[in-house]
């Protein structure tokens, strides 16, 4: 059995606060987060296929991957704003078929006993509409599959 995914997204407000935790240490969670192949392995939904095109992770750097299915291309950029190893990455997200829609998160790595982890997300908005319009596009499906992933390919390199 997974750990849950918790999604508090209170409508009308342009914030999501996603908390997930992980059954292997921080290093190995933060370290899924931060290689491009590693990255590329457990992001978003099941079905989909992922290549990550730019990959500069580093306070300033920026990336761009592209998930790809039955359906079509759909393509993701931001910058990396802050990067404290095992501890913190503060981001731009964009999707680019909805370019403009830019979300801001800060993503906290928290160590827990037994060698667990947790993964805290704040994630901003421009606006409560786009928030609502994430959720509705499937946000919940694809990050629920794309933890499984990682709790996958997390246990597998214990």
């Amino acid at each position: 059995m997974s750990n849950p995914l918790v999604i508090d997204a209170v409508p009308g407000t342009s914030c999501a606060d996603i908390t997930r935790e992980f059954d292997a240490p921080v290093e190995a969670l933060f370290r899924a987060h931060a290689d491009p192949e590693l990255f590329a392995q457990w992001i978003g939904p099941d079905k989909e296929r992922t290549t990550t095109t730019e990959w500069d992770f580093r306070t300033g750097g920026s990336y761009r991957f592209v998930q790809e299915d039955t359906d079509g291309e759909y393509a993701f950029r931001g910058v990396f704003h802050t990067i404290r190893e095992n501890a913190l990455i503060i981001q731009t997200f964009e999707f680019e078929g909805w370019p403009d829609q830019v979300s801001m998160d800060t993503i906290r790595f928290e160590e827990l006993p037994g060698g667990r982890s947790r993964l805290v997300d704040r994630s901003v908005f421009p606006s409560a509409e786009v928030l609502e319009n994430m959720i509705a596009s499937g946000m919940e499906r694809g990050m629920r599959e794309g933890y499984e992933k990682l709790d996958r390919m997390l246990g597998e390199a214990r």
